[in-house]
């Protein structure tokens, strides 16, 4: 992969920076798509594994949290220790995780397989997307919440497009069919390896030309910090309440409207779609009015919706999942973006903890309300995780827009 801005263009190194890098953007965004549908497969074929293995919502939400928490739990460290020592190619050796483990999901016959097969796809996104992230904010040319929301539209994408693809493949190879998603990860270990050339042959140089060029924030190390709090907060708010549908929608459409697995999965495919439309707009509308105001909309503005959701029927709670899906989407590429002009230093390092913080909150959450889910059941699920935007009204505590830098 080539950057026609390279420095024998003529540009100075600070226009080079300065210049959006759309083909780079579009191989990561891409690449976010085909990681991310893989992983999609996982919650997809939840209600075939609950049939195969005899689980529970528990253990249902086991397999959630074993994902998660690899997911979760090295991707700061692997921000810390790109921001330290850049490796571009560590992103096609971490797709060589999720390739091993999509063929132990597709052929295990045991549930600790499938707990190791889902830890094994967590290792690889923990390496992808603070590494992604990184590569995005590179080839971003200033443009930061656009950049943001081109690389995460590809992942929604392909959260989207995992259970409708599942839905397809499982009901004419059944589990074993998991294996077709071996040739996206081959693919996306392609396309990466040529992300990583052009990471460490142009990527650095803009990413250093950035840096030098950068203006300093006027925030102290207190407040600082305490701007990270209340964004990881509002991020909170934000995966319990998609993990609830993620993991579980499927299963309340079946118990609530007794709809079939298949309609089921194109209802998820709906409101995962949604997600995408929302988390495209959120970057850019971002850089025009400014991140705090785009966090107020989408954490509040999704709270009159969750509260009726629980009691609407089956049309209804189609279309309010989906203005769910794409008001709630748009907080999170403004979210990364406020936290990353925060500490511009430590791009990696931010991009993993909050990434890691998402997925680490969805896994823990997913068992949580697994559990709960048994004790009671799942429409009382739905009750209890309406109220979670009410977290957002810590937004009035994040620092004024024009301390942003």
């Amino acid at each position: 992969m080539t950057d026609t801005t390279a420095p024998d263009s003529g540009l100075s190194p600070a226009k080079i920076a300065q210049t959006t890098s759309f083909a780079v953007l579009f191989a990561i965004s891409f690449s976010h798509l085909l990681n991310d549908m893989m992983q999609a497969v996982l919650p997809a074929i939840y209600p075939t594994l609950k049939s195969e293995f005899h689980l529970s919502f528990t253990q249902v939400g086991l397999v959630t949290l074993a994902f998660q928490f690899t997911a979760s739990l090295f991707q700061p460290w692997v921000g810390y220790l790109a921001d330290k020592r850049p490796a571009p190619y560590s992103l096609a050796g971490g797709m060589v995780s999720t390739l091993v483990g999509i063929v132990l999901l597709a052929f295990a016959h045991t549930y600790p397989m499938v707990l190791l097969a889902a830890m094994l796809i967590g290792l690889g996104s923990s390496v992808f997307h603070p590494e992604s992230a990184r590569v995005a904010r590179m080839a971003s040319g200033g443009r930061h919440g656009l950049a943001q929301s081109l690389f995460q539209v590809g992942g929604n994408s392909g959260t989207a497009l995992g259970p409708l693809t599942a839905a397809l493949v499982v009901a004419w190879w059944g589990q074993s069919g998991v294996a077709v998603y071996m040739l996206a990860a081959a693919l996306a270990i392609v396309i990466l390896w040529k992300v990583g050339g052009w990471y460490k042959h142009h990527g650095l140089t803009r990413m250093k030309s950035a840096r030098h060029h950068a203006p300093h924030g006027a925030l102290s190390r207190g407040r600082t910090t305490f701007a990270l709090s209340v964004l990881m907060l509002l991020v909170f708010s934000k995966y319990v309440y998609l993990v609830s549908i993620t993991s579980y929608f499927t299963f309340y459409l079946i118990h609530t409207f007794h709809v079939s697995v298949a309609v089921a999965q194109l209802h998820l495919f709906a409101f995962l779609a949604a997600v995408a439309a929302g988390t495209f707009a959120g970057g850019p509308l971002g850089d025009r009015f400014g991140r705090k105001y785009v966090i107020w909309f989408s954490i509040l503005g999704m709270l009159p919706f969750t509260l009726i959701l629980p009691y609407a029927n089956l049309f209804w709670t189609g279309v309010l999942s989906m203005v769910v899906g794409a008001v709630m989407a748009s907080a999170f590429p403004a979210i990364v973006v406020f936290a990353q002009e925060l500490l511009p230093h430590r791009l990696g390092m931010i991009s993993g903890l909050f990434y890691g913080f998402a997925f680490g909150i969805a896994g823990l959450s997913a068992a949580g309300l697994g559990m709960l889910a048994d004790a009671t059941s799942i429409t009382f699920v739905y009750k209890v995780c309406a109220f979670l935007p009410l977290i957002g009204l810590l937004t009035v505590l994040l620092p004024n827009p024009e301390a942003e830098t």
